[in-house]
């Protein structure tokens, strides 16, 4: 496979983009585990319908697309489904347990442990911009969590759990990212993760509403889309220079809940907002600078 241009600009532009859209699928979670459209729905069966549906959707790109298909490492999917399936299922657990705005600071540690981990497992090096940049990122994180005694009971380390196993998610994508197709990659996280996921809800499941359905659905057409910008943008640039742009998930899902319900962020909310968008813009720019000055 012939290996796909480093541009950290563009990777960063797509990872703003599945950003924009992971955060309407936690919008949309979070009405179907609420009573919002209809008796509350268990995280495994929400989780069974975002794996169904953007299934589907990758499926019929791909009956669309034609594109020539490799034989998968399956070694690095089954590692890469696993962590993602065990994370995401986490993430809504938790919501169940503690308020979701806890929750969800709590998730987006994810790219601390991204970075972390890929200095080991991917033996990049990290220098000191990109350690700021996450320092900055996770300081707004912080403030967004808006600490208390509360955010330390027992259900929260259900999402310190989820921010860990979805960390190790990215470096399976990372891996991944270099030795097949992005659309192959989607394909067979899918088609694993739903299997993973079918057996599961068998335990739990209840008959939709058909505001349900329709929810079950933009969840998985939504993360099918964002996965493909998601792939795509690591296969341009380090995992550790990807990873902590993703912190602009909360920004969005802040901007979502005011366009959505009316919520008005307050000082606290923007204050983080804007410390999680300066780490990322400083990664931006570090990176877009030196690689100008390598390229003269």
């Amino acid at each position: 496979m012939t290996p796909v241009r480093q541009n950290p600009a563009l990777a960063a532009l797509l990872i703003v983009t599945a950003c924009a859209f992971i955060a309407g699928t936690t919008l949309l979670a979070k009405a179907l585990g609420t009573d919002t459209l209809g008796p509350a729905l268990h995280p495994i069966q929400i989780s069974h319908g975002r794996f169904l549906f953007a299934f589907l959707v990758i499926v019929s790109a791909i009956g669309i697309l034609r594109p020539k298909l490799r034989r998968p490492h399956w070694g690095l999917h089954i590692g890469r489904t696993s962590f993602g399936w065990v994370g995401i299922t986490l993430v809504f657990a938790s919501v169940a347990f503690i308020p979701m705005a806890d929750a969800t600071a709590i998730s987006f540690l994810n790219p601390v442990f991204a970075m972390v981990l890929a200095v080991p497992l991917l033996k990049e090096g990290v220098g000191p911009w990109r350690w700021l940049a996450a320092a900055v990122a996770l300081t707004g994180a912080l403030i967004l969590l808006r600490p208390t005694p509360d955010s330390f009971q027992p259900a929260a380390l259900l999402a310190l759990a989820a921010a860990a196993s979805i960390g190790m998610e990215l470096i399976f994508i990372k891996k991944l990212s270099g030795r097949e197709i992005p659309i192959q990659i989607l394909l067979v996280n899918n088609a694993m993760g739903l299997m993973i996921a079918s057996v599961a809800v068998s335990f739990v499941f209840q008959m939709p509403t058909p505001q349900q359905w329709a929810a079950l659905v933009g969840i998985g057409v939504l993360m099918a889309c964002a996965q493909a910008c998601f792939v795509n943008g690591m296969a341009r640039a380090d995992a550790s220079f990807v990873a902590p742009i993703s912190y602009a998930t909360l920004i969005f899902a802040a901007f979502y809940d005011f366009a959505v319900f009316g919520v008005i962020p307050d000082a606290v909310s923007q204050i983080g907002s804007a410390i999680i968008l300066t780490g990322g813009l400083i990664l931006v720019w570090r990176e877009t600078r030196q690689r100008q000055a390598l390229s003269r």
